[in-house]
């Protein structure tokens, strides 16, 4: 038997031709087993694994089997597939990605990596018999092929720019592809701040969807949030979070009239005091680490937003590193705003650190140099030795872009 890595690296990452005719084939042929079980379907550009996290740990804490897939994945395949937070193993990952492959093989179906994933994901949930599963989308919504389900509750984050050489070049482009996942006849939860909500409310109109605006809440004070006229502490650190969370609780509204799930408030305290979700602004204190998975412009904004608000006064030594389709020069120029270079002085000791990591097409130092302007110098690093050493310095210690260059970093480096 081949090992799973080996025959996911394998495939293309993803068809030139899009859509999601290939995965419906192969899960006809394992006799649909999407549609044996509820779906809560996430799309938008930042924002989906949190939404999905938080919908996840609810479910579960109301004692309902919950599978989870997201992606990409920090440091192993297993990540993105789980049944009430256990990752799949590896000898059931390995043989599921053999069968189906040697399956599609045989039918002359030529999958993708995402798409043998996600077929691999939602054959899984259906041995584990699921009451209910969250799916984020990988890429867009509209030819993912997370997209192959028929009934779901979709919920849709915030939409800005990213992948635009695959979903637009507008806010409008980009919210026809999230919004590509409302069913006919369906539901959807959005908040009427998002940047594509009255194209998603088209939508909606179109397939006769009903749009379901994001719970009310309001931050009591840090980490702790009001729903319903009571506060419950919130595990989940950055304003933006609340806004993840109000989606989450509208959806979860919507679940539990619909099928009585008997969610009351042990239930969210729970849920909330104890959600987490891995390099989303993520603070280690004994190392002065702060990391965020941050890898386009509107996620660096919510990052530069988080350091000027908790971390002003801080020096800061930042390590950054993505690949070459992300749009760096932007994420750069927003980062900027969080320099503290004392008129370009550079008094504050702040530092900033490009990590040229091993991927495919990751973007380069001499790429890097040649297309930004920072408010202060930057330094290539290459070795994670390198690494090692700035996080033996007291300053802040910022590793942000590529979930991909985190992974590769912190699967070497231990965090406490």
């Amino acid at each position: 038997m081949k090992s799973a890595k080996e025959i996911l690296t394998g495939h293309e990452k993803f068809h030139i031709t899009l859509g999601i005719e290939r995965i419906e084939k192969i899960l006809d042929i394992l006799s649909n087993p999407q549609d044996k079980y509820k779906i809560i379907h996430i799309a938008g550009t930042n924002g989906k694994g949190s939404t999905s996290k938080i919908i996840n740990d609810i479910l579960i804490n109301s004692n309902k089997k919950t599978g989870l897939f997201t992606s990409p994945h920090l440091f192993n395949y297993e990540e993105r597939i789980k049944v009430n937070n256990e990752n799949i193993s590896e000898y059931v990952f390995n043989k599921l990605i053999n069968d189906i492959d040697e399956l599609a093989k045989k039918n002359n179906i030529e999958l993708s990596e995402f798409e043998l994933l996600t077929a691999v994901a939602l054959y899984y949930f259906f041995l584990k018999g699921v009451d209910f599963a969250v799916l984020e989308t990988g890429l867009g919504g509209l030819y993912d092929a997370t997209n192959v389900v028929k009934d779901s509750l979709s919920v849709i984050t915030t939409i800005d720019f990213d992948h635009k050489e695959r979903l637009g070049n507008t806010i409008e482009d980009i919210a026809i592809q999230k919004g590509g996942i409302i069913k006919k006849d369906s539901n959807v939860v959005i908040s009427k701040d998002n940047l594509g909500f009255n194209v998603i409310k088209d939508i909606a109109k179109e397939k006769n969807a009903n749009v379901i605006e994001s719970a009310k809440i309001e931050l009591s004070e840090k980490n702790k949030i009001e729903y319903k006229n009571k506060v419950y502490d919130f595990n989940l650190s950055g304003a933006f979070q609340l806004q993840n969370l109000s989606l989450a609780l509208g959806a979860i509204e919507f679940l539990n009239n619909k099928y009585d799930l008997k969610i009351d408030e042990k239930i969210l305290e729970k849920s909330l005091k104890n959600v987490t979700w891995d390099f989303r602004n993520q603070y280690f204190k004994k190392q002065n680490i702060l990391i965020d998975s941050a890898h386009n412009p509107s996620g660096v904004r919510v990052l530069r937003d988080v350091l000027n608000s908790d971390y002003k006064e801080k020096n800061k030594i930042f390590i950054f590193g993505c690949l070459k389709n992300k749009d760096y020069v932007e994420m750069i120029n927003i980062i900027n705003d969080a320099v503290n270079d004392n008129d370009n002085d550079n008094d504050s000791g702040d530092e900033f650190y490009f990590y040229e990591f091993n991927y495919p097409n990751a973007l380069s130092y001499e790429e890097f140099t040649k297309n930004t302007k920072l408010k202060i110098p930057s330094k290539k690093l290459t070795e994670l030795s390198q690494i090692k050493d700035i996080i033996k310095k007291d300053d802040l210690k910022v590793f942000f872009g590529s979930i991909y260059m985190l992974g590769s970093i912190f699967s070497e480096i231990k965090l406490k």
